[in-house]
């Protein structure tokens, strides 16, 4: 090889000794938790000379393998790969059995050639997790038999290594001269361009504060792609939270490859991750070559549609879909294999900061050094919340005890017995309707503590499920696999219980009663996701306060915070205070005729599009009622409860150019960020909310944790995420240089000074205030 690659001994099986089938048929495996103790116990097991996890490594032609061997005996001269699992080993497929031979002889061969040895007896340890019983395949092998194993699949690698190897090399140069695509920088592009190739340059963590119509994902893109080479960083990840910002960054890198020359062909695998139950061409068949034709075969198919894929570069949802279906394979699975080759990873922040993370298992794996972009990085706060929570469904339980095999109804019964304990000691009534929070949902309660005698009865019942289908792999019914997977997740979390979460319990009805544990604090989480990346860059038109996004993300402490200065002019932006209106809850029924007056007297002052925004939909439904029959002349349409991708996109289509019209919508749903409208597509916006959360248990207790950790809590509760859906609502107004219109913010309360600091730096608020005899 002209240049050196390394790669572990895991990667280089998976490539060189997969064949067969693709199978993913719900079979119980062990968690990584339960692998590692499983690991653990077996070492537990051997002599005081074991060596555990044994650093190996060697070289042939330029290719480096490395890894760590499970466990080495040298006074019986014995290697060990240890492997967990549930259920019977006759089970297993042949060709993961042939995977797990592949590894253990590679690492046979290099620790014969490390040490000197002549032979080894080689051992592969089925470590069954529910029993601690371990069975124990052994084979003799010499030396040379080993290498000359070794040599074969360094072999079968050797070209892809070569091919990689060159690949990184052409990327790198041509990212060394890698030019911004346009004549001139948008004022504050550069700024927040330099910012973030600094991050970069120093391995840091970078908050982004830049107003909406700058270019902010090509001024993250082009200076982390340019940071590549001289930082030797091996992927960047471009993670959004809506689809719609994964296609503004497939665009911004199609525009940087346009402009770089070579024909417009720039040496970088771009490659779009994309949900499963979307990629895939059989929906409704299982994941197995018995019943899906892209899993028969897919492994004996992958080599060449993978090289295909490479060659192609360019693999957003349609490329890729356009490999597979050449080569017949998955292009879900193409794709999961194609995140360790490409160069950019586009995709949603999930694949970072989840538990299960893809993109940072790889990373962790194939010790990538990582840079991770997110865009609309106000929403992570919320999105990693959802991540590391969970919930128990009493409704499930109840249909699956009338269906499931007979072996089960023991722990089912006790997991029963056990919710019902739970439901008449948090005090709830047999219909759950003795407590409603403002909303009117009823039977809501926070419990002080887990509830450990329920959580012990759903570990057991996640227990015996596992063992049962791993016997009786035909019983796993959708119903009971949904049932698993809850009972796994819930006590995954609760194990890992602590200030950062609470748990509560909502009574929803006769025999339905929802069990959560709900994060609060996603810090706790998210703290070895920020060290595992070299850099993470996180960028907003609103992530101010930082210390907000500090403390419940758990940025490190040498974090850079910047706020680019705003292109826009505060001339361009007409802000209203209307200090007459309340829109608290006990006055909205009050509120409704001044905020009928205030948008008909705004539009007919400046006729053309505008958004109303409300905190909710029975708040936005009176108001439109009130508007239509009072100003039947005025086009009004509304967003609604549910709405459809096409039904969205219709709400949209009304924005035309020169058009007229108030649509309603409510602060904080689809409309209120994320979309486009510029020029007269939108000259204004209303908004009667400061977008608070409700007063309620569950926000009172986030407050409580809030305060205790952080001394913020009313803040960090209510005020701040309240502001932050105002802002983003108020920014759908001015999306470009040349844009101006009007934003009429409609409650008192935006005329308090800890509220008006909240509020965009650049704005010029007038506040305004109409006499009732005015209003009447």
């Amino acid at each position: 090889m002209s240049a050196a690659y390394r790669v572990a001994v895991r990667a280089l099986c998976d490539f060189t000794a997969r064949e067969g089938d693709l199978d993913h048929r719900f079979t119980p495996a062990p968690s990584a938790r339960e692998g590692v103790e499983g690991h653990t116990l077996v070492a537990s097991r051997r002599g005081e000379d074991y060596l555990a996890e044994l650093p190996l490594s060697g070289s042939f032609e330029g290719l480096t393998v490395t890894g760590r061997a499970d466990g080495y005996d040298p006074t019986a001269n014995r290697l060990e790969e240890v492997k967990t699992h549930r259920g019977s080993l006759e089970r297993m497929a042949d060709n993961q059995r042939a995977l797990h031979w592949a590894q253990l002889k590679v690492y046979g061969a290099l620790l014969c050639a490390e040490r000197g040895l002549e032979h080894v007896t080689l051992t592969l340890v089925y470590l069954d997790i529910a029993s601690g019983k371990e069975t124990l395949l052994n084979q003799d092998a010499s030396a040379s038999e080993l290498e000359s194993f070794f040599i074969a699949q360094c072999r079968r690698f050797l070209a892809w290594a070569q091919q990689e190897a060159e690949h990184r090399q052409r990327r790198d140069d041509s990212l060394q001269a890698l030019s911004f695509p346009h004549a001139a920088f948008r004022p504050g592009q550069r700024e927040l361009a330099e910012d973030v190739y600094k991050a970069a340059s120093t391995g840091r963590c970078l908050l982004a504060q830049a107003p909406t119509g700058i270019g902010k994902t090509l001024a993250t893109l082009f200076p982390m792609l340019s940071a590549m080479p001289r930082q030797q960083i091996d992927r960047v990840a471009f993670l959004t939270m809506k689809t719609p910002g994964r296609r503004l960054a497939l665009d911004a890198l199609a525009t940087l490859g346009s402009a770089h020359g070579n024909e417009g062909k720039m040496p970088l695998r771009v490659l779009e991750l994309v949900a499963r139950d979307k990629a895939c061409e059989y929906p409704g068949r299982a994941c197995h070559g018995e019943a899906c034709p892209l899993a028969a075969g897919f492994y004996d198919r992958l080599p060449a549609a993978r090289q295909a894929a490479v060659e192609q570069a360019w693999l957003d949802r349609e490329g890729l879909r356009e490999v597979a279906a050449a080569h017949e394979v998955c292009p879900y699975y193409l794709g999961q294999e194609l995140a360790r080759w490409a160069d950019v990873i586009v995709g949603d922040v999930n694949h970072w900061f989840d538990s299960h993370a893809l993109l940072h298992g790889l990373a962790q794996a194939n010790d990538w050094r990582a840079a991770v972009l997110v865009d609309e990085a106000h929403n992570l706060v919320e999105r990693a919340r959802g991540m590391y929570s969970a919930e128990l469904d009493q409704q499930r339980l109840n249909r699956l005890r009338r269906t499931a095999p007979k072996a089960l109804s023991r722990p089912l019964n006790r997991m029963a017995r056990q919710w019902q304990t739970v439901i008449k000691e948090a005090g709830l009534d047999e219909m759950g309707l003795e407590k409603t929070d403002e909303n009117g949902k009823p039977g809501y309660r926070l419990l002080e503590a887990l509830p450990d005698k329920l959580v012990t009865a759903v570990q057991q019942v996640g227990a015996t499920i596992t063992d049962h289908l791993g016997e009786h792999p035909e019983d796993a019914s959708l119903e009971l696999q949904e049932l698993l997977f809850e009972a796994l997740a819930f006590c995954r979390l609760a194990e890992h219980f602590g200030s950062h979460s609470l748990c509560d319990l909502t009574r929803q009805g006769r025999g339905r009663a929802v069990l959560g544990l709900r994060n609060l604090i996603p810090a706790d989480f998210l703290v070895p996701r920020f060290k595992a990346a070299h850099s993470v860059v996180l960028f907003s038109a609103t992530l101010t306060p930082a210390h907000y996004y500090r403390n419940l993300l758990g940025l490190p402490e040498n974090t850079v915070w910047r706020e680019v200065a705003s292109p826009f002019a505060a001339r361009q932006l007409e802000v209203q205070i209307r200090r007459d209106i309340s829109t608290r809850f006990r006055d909205r029924g009050a509120s409704v005729e001044p905020i009928v007056a205030a948008m008909v007297q705004q539009y007919q002052r400046s006729p053309g599009h505008y958004l109303a925004f409300f905190s909710s939909f029975a708040y936005l439904e009176a108001v439109l009622a009130r508007f239509r029959q009072a100003h039947p002349g005025v086009p009004v349409f509304s967003q609604t409860r549910g709405m459809t991708e096409a039904e969205r996109e219709t709400f949209l289509a009304r924005f035309t150019p020169g058009g007229q019209g108030i649509g309603f919508a409510v602060l904080g749903g689809a409309f209120a960020e994320g979309i486009d409208l510029p020029g007269d597509r939108l000259i204004g916006a209303f908004i009667a909310t400061l977008g608070l959360p409700p007063f309620n248990d569950f926000n009172e207790a986030l407050k409580s944790r809030l305060t205790e950790r952080f001394g913020q809590g009313d803040d960090y509760t209510y005020r701040i995420p309240g502001m932050i859906k105002v802002v983003q609502a108020a920014g759908r107004v001015i999306r470009g240089p040349k844009d101006e219109g009007v934003v009429v913010l409609m409650d008192d309360r935006f005329a308090q000074a800890n509220v008006r600091a909240l509020l965009p730096g650049w704005w010029a608020v007038e506040k305004r205030e109409r006499s009732r005899r005015q209003l009447s």
